[in-house]
């Protein structure tokens, strides 16, 4: 697997799951004692693997279109990064995650991840199977990462609130360059 995938999936994991840091460091802050971190951590991969099998079906699906079509799958995430740009000045901040439990963080978790569904599959569409591999393992790795991280900011409040604050800019920065990025052919 090459550097440069590597790092193209872990810019992209990161991008578009900043938000479940926040969701992750609050579901942690909620969880009551080891079994209850526990919850969090199984939840949070069952819903992330939901949207991994949801993404890779949809670029399996993408391999169906003819040849050079697929770069214009690019124009998901820009449309996505245009809209997450929109609704910045609009998020509610003290919004807390709706639900709680395995299957609760699973459904906050796919749920919440339908931009990532939409950066997802166009960037799976571009790859080959060995380049899908990568970006799951990496994704999965991300994961396990990202409840680390949201367990030690769930004792860190000036971090969460830090994160919840800007973390909503950094997205539609990076949904829009990603989708210029793949119209433009470089994945």
């Amino acid at each position: 697997m090459d550097a440069g995938l590597l790092g193209r999936a872990a810019a992209m994991f990161a991008a578009t799951n900043v938000d479940d840091l926040v969701l992750l460091a609050v579901f942690f802050g909620r969880a009551a004692g080891r079994r209850g971190e526990v919850t969090v951590v199984v939840g949070q991969f069952l819903g992330f693997a939901a949207i991994l099998a949801v993404s890779i079906a949809g670029a399996l699906g993408a391999g169906l279109l003819p040849d050079g079509a697929v770069r214009w799958l690019g124009v998901l995430p820009l449309l996505l990064g245009l809209r997450a740009a929109w609704q910045a000045g609009h998020q509610d901040d003290d919004e807390p995650p709706p639900a709680t439990g395995l299957l609760g963080i699973a459904l906050v978790c796919f749920a919440n991840g339908g931009d990532n569904v939409g950066v997802y599959v166009p960037a799976f569409a571009a790859t080959g199977p060995a380049g899908l591999a990568g970006y799951a393992a990496v994704f999965l790795t991300g994961v396990a990462v990202w409840c680390v991280i949201g367990r030690f900011l769930a004792t860190r409040r000036r971090v969460a609130r830090v994160l919840s604050r800007w973390g909503h800019v950094v997205l539609p920065a990076v949904l829009i360059a990603l989708g210029v990025l793949i119209l433009v052919g470089a994945f």
